[in-house]
């Protein structure tokens, strides 16, 4: 999906407008305002006034542009046009190379890049957003208020729009950061309607008779300007001028019909068979009127002062005026309702044919040609499917008849892909039904043209139909379903069907996790890695890695895993573009392992890799785990409160139905409360969720029960009371497996740690220091060492009497040597204190209103070099801006 460039450059003002004198010096105030707000109905003349406020003032101000249409609703595509409007004019790499990615990122994180980027810049920059009154999503509201909350002190942010959009207004009214004009400010004067209606419209006009027009008009930019065209070879001019009365909205009407009125036919048929159009260019306009002369057409209606406004300097692309585009719609439908359909198909077939598949299917589907806009997204769907362009697909499949979605083999599957994206796996059984019986029926024929990309997607959709059933079936904990459904999609791909193959032996693998029997599930995922080698798929291959580390830490093999992400990482930096997609969550997986190694400050820094990649590098499914493994960090560094927040964060990202569920997140962060003493919060844990009443032995129950079992474990040091260990006794003999049992192993490690943990607490002391050695001789070699030191005091206190018994000395003094190495009391905020002397003189510089450049050549460093110390001044103090920064530092004293 291409940027247009049209949408992201200033528009010219014409040389012959009346200047906004007064107007553009509000707006250029001496300091740069957080907002500028410029609010009014249609017609006010807002685009004109932003274009030549900006047009002049300060040499070193830049000006960064996005002409904002209805598809922009869409936050990803807002986002990349607003990241390429300011590309063309300031140096946003970072965040320009989240958006070239290609993939799905939440908006804070490529804000937050550009937001840093922009800090770096000299001067001031303005980032004007135009028509923003087409914007109607709350997620895209979001952003420009995350925008205008974060903002560096040199950065406007201008906004043109017909009503009052949902921002922080007040506050920023109140903080005097807002400069706004509304239409009583931009209504023209006595003065400014007399040298537009006689300097601009060359109109020989007595002073009286302007005042009575900006009278009538009020000033109305629009009003004055089509009474100045009507007036354009009327003789009675004084008749006209006192006949001019009535509404806006009358008044429109009656003028622009003596506008077409007093056009040549050719012009008026010109005008109406392009109204369809948003934009006008003129080959299109060609591909609607049959003829050739468009762009000659479009530049003389621009001189004739038409309401053409062009969008671009080289006068390419051009739009009517709003109003104006919306007369001559109604006009059309009035005249010629039966060629609106065949002008949208026109248009919709000239979009298809330069790539421009959005624009195409608005224009199908407002031809009310449901088949051929079917036609058209299933064409698109292999792109959009690879782009992640989740919304864009619901909306249009939303858009299509219901019968034409049913009726579509194709469409039918990817409606049941939208639904389990969005957790409906009721709906996603239902589109699957429709969709095998439209199969059934008969397979429809090629469209043609159709890519090799989507011939393909037909030819394997019956694997895909049992795929995404597995998927459905995974997501709600059945796992047999998911080994059936897996097992369906298999028979039905063929020898050189890679990716077909990859996904059911993927589902396969997972079953066989979920049931416990991680030997089959190793073997089983290990092929479909290789499915997606021999495919070419080297982000996919190397995602792999990250599913196969998991399985070797739960076969109690947490150094193997390290091994895999050591090595994978290896092979992506080996193939850097390829890799980019999963390269995040490799740095993750990595980081899980070196934490249970006690390697706390080289997992650290994976983790800031993995941040630093952003979201593009990781895969949407896997997103949450960052949160999950960064709360592992925070806790083993003692601070449990930020790692519960962690894991709140971690469970609004978790998407069900990509991976068996072993470790709930519920659970863990019960786990965390158990080791904070809040056994009250872990009780509504287990009671929420019905832990304590269901005697669960399947493997998807187990961690939960391990869970439960630390907490009888903690409630029995509270109060004493022996049922306790009793219950928790009953629960670790159901979840006893055997080592080498499937290859569980790592239960089996943590079943006989608590078990010595249940002894102990009998007084056992004997059968305790039993357990434990033989737990410490299975985890020790293999790389456990957080397992045993999240146990707290209890653990700490046997492995100090385990390190004088020969059987099991030295893999207590490993572990206990690891234990004394992480501090007791952790500061406030994970390395705050540990930020250089540089870096604290970053920090004060940033307190300050320098620039980004200005602080670099305070420091006598390269903007590159600064960009790093502040990277990682950002990570220390867990913040993403500047301002945050500041208010972080301020708050622990460091300034």
């Amino acid at each position: 999906m291409a940027v247009l460039g049209t949408k992201i450059h200033v528009p010219v003002p014409r040389r012959d407008l009346v200047p906004r004198t007064r107007l553009a010096q509000e707006l250029g105030t001496p300091d740069s305002p957080r907002l500028v707000l410029v609010s009014a109905p249609a017609g006010f003349g807002k685009t004109t006034l932003l274009s030549q406020w900006l047009a002049t003032g300060d040499s070193d101000r830049r000006v960064a542009w996005l002409s904002l249409d209805e598809a922009d609703n869409d936050p990803h595509r807002f986002i990349e046009h607003l990241v390429a409007a300011v590309h063309l004019v300031a140096d946003v790499a970072e965040a320009t190379q989240l958006v070239a990615a290609g993939s799905h990122l939440p908006t804070d994180t490529v804000l937050t890049s550009l937001v840093n980027d922009l800090d770096l810049q000299p001067g001031r920059t303005v980032l004007a957003l135009d028509d923003y009154h087409v914007i109607e999503t709350p997620d895209v509201h979001r952003a420009v208020t995350f925008l205008l909350d974060h903002l560096p002190p040199r950065v406007t942010l201008a906004v043109a729009t017909r009503s009052d959009p949902p921002l922080p207004l007040a506050r920023l009214r109140a903080r005097g950061e807002l400069v706004e004009l509304r239409a009583a400010d931009l209504r023209f004067t006595a003065e400014e309607a007399t040298a537009f209606l006689t300097d601009a419209m060359g109109l020989d006009l007595d002073p009286s008779q302007v005042t009575a027009l900006e009278t009538r008009t009020e000033g109305w930019a629009a009003g004055l300007q089509l009474a100045g065209l009507s007036l354009r070879g009327v003789d009675d001019t004084a008749g006209f001028v006192d006949a001019f009365t009535g509404s806006h909205r009358f008044v429109l009407d009656y003028l622009v019909e003596e506008v077409l009125r007093h056009e040549p036919d050719a012009v008026r048929t010109f005008l109406l068979d392009t109204a369809v159009l948003r934009k006008l260019t003129g080959p299109l306009c060609d591909a609607l009127t049959g003829g050739s002369g468009g762009s000659v057409t479009l530049e003389a209606l621009e001189r004739a002062n038409l309401f053409v406004i062009p969008l671009d300097e080289r006068r390419e692309w051009f739009r009517y005026h709003h109003l104006f585009a919306d007369t001559l719609r109604a006009r059309l439908l009035a005249e010629q309702p039966d060629r609106v359909p065949g002008l949208h198909r026109a248009a919709s077939e000239w979009y298809a044919a330069h790539s421009l598949p959005e624009d195409a299917v608005r224009h199908a589907l407002a031809a009310a040609d449901p088949a051929y806009a079917a036609d058209l997204v299933e064409a698109a769907l292999p792109d959009l499917r690879r782009e992640r362009r989740d919304r864009l697909l619901r909306e249009w499949l939303t858009a299509l008849p219901v019968d034409v979605v049913r009726s579509r083999p194709l469409l039918g599957t990817y409606l049941a892909w939208t639904r389990l994206v969005l957790g409906d796996l009721d709906g996603v059984e239902t589109a699957l039904h429709d969709a095998e019986r439209s199969l059934a029926a008969g397979t429809p024929p090629a469209r043609p043209g159709a890519s090799a990309a989507a011939l393909e997607e037909m030819r394997t959709l019956p694997s895909t139909m049992a795929i995404f059933r597995a998927s459905a079936a995974q997501a709600r904990g059945d796992t047999e379903a998911t080994r059936r459904h897996a097992r369906t999609a298999l028979d039905l791909a063929g020898p050189q069907d890679h990716m077909a193959r990859a996904g059911s032996l993927g589902f396969l693998a997972l079953a066989a996790w979920a049931k416990g029997d991680l030997d089959e599930a190793v073997d089983a995922f290990s092929e479909a890695v290789d499915s997606m080698s021999a495919a070419g798929d080297v982000a996919d291959q190397l995602g792999g890695t990250v599913v196969l580390a998991s399985m070797s830490v739960a076969r109690g093999r947490p150094g193997e895993a390290r091994a895999l992400c050591e090595r994978a990482l290896v092979t992506a930096s080996q193939h850097p573009g390829d890799a980019l997609a999963t390269l995040g969550d490799l740095h993750v997986a990595l980081a899980d392992t070196l934490i249970e190694q006690g390697q706390l400050d080289a997992a650290q820094q994976h983790l800031q890799a993995a941040q630093e990649l952003g979201e593009s590098a990781s895969l949407m499914e896997n997103r949450y785990r960052w949160y999950v493994v960064m709360a592992r960090l925070r806790a083993s560094r003692g601070d449990t409160e930020a790692a519960v927040g962690m894991l709140d964060r971690a469970e609004s990202r978790y998407l069900r139905g990509f991976f068996p569920d072993v470790r709930p997140i519920p659970a863990q962060r019960a786990r965390l409360r158990i080791r904070q003493g809040r056994l009250t919060d872990a009780w509504e844990w287990a009671r929420d969720l019905g832990v304590q009443q269901v005697e669960d032995a399947s493997y998807l129950g187990e961690f939960d029960q391990l869970t439960l079992v630390r907490l009888l474990l903690a409630q029995h040091r509270a109060d004493r009371e022996a049922s306790h260990l009793d219950d928790a006794a009953q629960r670790l003999d159901r979840q006893n497996p055997r080592a080498g049992s499937g290859g569980r192993d790592g239960s089996a490690v943590e079943v006989r740690m608590l078990r010595s943990l249940l002894h102990e607490a009998r007084g056992h002391r004997v059968a305790a220091l039993s357990e434990l050695e033989a737990a410490l001789e299975m985890a020790v070699p293999a790389g456990y060492v957080r397992l045993f030191l999240d146990e707290g005091e209890p653990m700490h206190d046997l492995l100090q009497v385990a390190e004088a018994r020969p059987a099991a000395g030295d893999h207590a003094r490993t572990l206990l040597r690891a234990a004394y190495r992480i501090p007791a009391a952790p500061a406030p905020v994970p390395d705050a204190e540990g930020l250089s002397d540089r870096e604290l003189e970053v920090l004060r510089l940033l307190d300050t209103s320098l620039s980004g450049p200005e602080i670099a050549a305070t420091l006598f460093v390269s903007v590159n070099t600064l960009r790093t110390h502040t990277k990682h001044i950002f990570t220390k103090l867990d913040v993403n801006t500047r301002r945050a920064a500041v208010t972080r530092a301020a708050e622990l004293g460091l300034l």
